[in-house]
């Protein structure tokens, strides 16, 4: 709409507006619906035109005009949309007059009975109508609807207002939540929260928000993760604990980045990285079949397969069976590895240990390639800083990471719980820092001291939520799982 044209509407508007405050309150709350849209369409599905006639069944309905018919109006509400006659034979003449005032994206109160027109539509023929609230702006166009999505994502009460899709991916949204509450609250999980300004950023490799407390008049970070924490309550027996939590990265926006993102986290004493990965299969099972009632779903044209045991395979594996021209043997050689870097593109710093240039490779030429879900194991001990190492090859870490549809969803180990050793890779963090890394963790002193009273071992997870949103309403963008994204600011 042109923007003359949008504030000569909102002066028309604003004009109505003020003719309603000098004769009575312009914005009442003194309505109470009794019926939401859809359990009027529910109820009376299955009831016949003649049989409503004869129950005279009266509601009280509330919600926003969106399509004026003349005799006919579209309510909409939280739940769906249904029509409502205006009886011009019966109403107030008062009323008529004041209906006549109304616009699109007014919200109005209704009373009346439940009838069913010719064609077999539902409707609500008024007996009473009072507007609630007046819509100083217009809608977007009917047919049009809102179509900038940049400003879909700006200003995402009129998306909402306008875009069914919109509504369903939120609704599925808090539905997913609420799976996920529910599993890890039947498999004995206790729900906790944990703070959100820290003194020291840990728990993750990521760069932080700094922000200032005034009183304490010392600088503090917004959480980067929720993990050591989570890990400090293990130690004081809470045995099984998680957290749905939102987290803050000093990171750049994509379509998989948002610098504020939710997560769970969740901690298991007396469990391994394989008990991790047994709750991952089960959770995301639960989630596709109480909601979708279905073991598969399409994204973005693939159709992602949740029956069975998942794909395992270790980092190094990985990264041969998708490059033919290196191997295990060569990607475990610092100079062959560096060299094989370098001819993908990758800018290698000469800092980077093995482990470092392995994540790297992986990264840069794995990743997107792993469609169905699939854990990746024994990640470096350099580049996983909280993970307790193998048995068997100190060079490795007892971690997974799940990917799905190119994306990483998940990411857990068994626990790190040597004081001593977590004591030394903080230093060789703090080392890193000082080198340069602003991703690098600071030294944590007092999580050393909860790991001196001990840690059972230990097993934790951390799921992005709004990545698994995506999936599962096969959204293309985080921007699209996000009430509301940040965007830069418009001049």
């Amino acid at each position: 709409m042109d923007t003359k044209d949008e504030n000569t509407l909102i002066k028309l508007r604003k004009e109505k507006l003020a003719d309603i405050r000098a004769v009575k309150t312009a914005y009442p709350n003194k309505f109470r619906r009794d019926m939401l849209t859809s359990t009027i369409q529910e109820m009376f599905a299955d009831t016949d035109k003649q049989s409503l006639e004869e129950k005279n069944f009266q509601v009280k309905v509330a919600g926003r005009i969106m399509l004026n018919r003349g005799a006919f109006l579209e309510l909409q509400d939280r739940s769906g949309r249904i029509q409502l006659y205006v009886n011009r034979k019966e109403l107030p003449k008062q009323l008529l007059i004041e209906i006549k005032q109304w616009d699109l994206g007014d919200i109005i109160g209704v009373a009346g009975v439940i009838h069913r027109s010719n064609k077999g539509d539902l409707y609500v023929s008024m007996t009473h109508a009072e507007l609630l609230t007046k819509s100083l702006r217009p809608l977007p166009e009917k047919y049009k609807g809102l179509t900038d999505v940049e400003q879909c994502y700006r200003q995402r009460y009129i998306d909402l207002i306008t875009n069914k899709k919109s509504q369903e991916v939120f609704k599925l949204r808090s539905q997913i939540i609420q799976q996920i509450r529910d599993y890890f609250i039947h498999q004995d999980f206790m729900e906790v929260e944990t703070p959100m300004l820290q003194t020291i950023a840990g728990g993750a490799t990521a760069r932080p928000f700094i922000t200032h407390h005034n009183a304490l008049n010392i600088d503090m970070y917004l959480r980067i993760a929720p993990e050591l924490y989570l890990k400090r309550l293990v130690v004081g027996g809470f045995e099984k604990v998680f957290e749905i939590n939102r987290n803050f990265r000093n990171e750049g926006l994509s379509v998989k980045h948002n610098p504020e993102f939710t997560m769970i986290e969740f901690y298991q004493a007396y469990a391994d990285y394989n008990d991790m990965m047994y709750h991952t299969e089960a959770l995301f099972k639960q989630i596709v079949t109480k909601i979708f009632n279905s073991t598969t779903i399409t994204y973005q044209g693939h159709e992602i397969d949740f029956s069975g045991s998942y794909l395992r395979m270790n980092m190094l594996d990985a990264i041969a069976m998708y490059n033919n021209d290196i191997s295990v043997a060569e990607l475990s050689d610092l100079t062959k590895a560096r060299e094989f870097a370098k001819t993908k593109g990758i800018n290698v710093n000469n800092a980077w240990g093995i482990g470092k240039v392995q994540l790297e490779i992986f990264e840069e030429t794995v990743e997107d390639k792993l469609i169905q879900p699939t854990f990746i194991t024994d990640y470096p001990a350099e580049v996983s800083p909280l993970s307790r190492v193998k048995d068997d090859n100190p060079e490795l870490t007892e971690r997974f990471e799940l990917f799905i549809a190119g994306r990483e969803i998940a990411n857990g180990f068994s626990e790190l719980n040597d004081p001593e050793i977590q004591a030394q890779r903080f230093k060789e963090q703090v080392a890193a820092k000082t080198a340069g890394d602003d991703e690098a963790m600071l030294y944590d002193d007092d999580y050393i001291k909860a790991l001196e009273y001990g840690l059972p071992p230990t097993a934790g997870e951390g799921i992005g939520i709004d990545r698994l949103v995506m999936l599962m309403t096969d959204s293309s963008s985080i921007k699209d799982v996000l009430l509301f994204p940040h965007m830069r600011p418009v001049d």
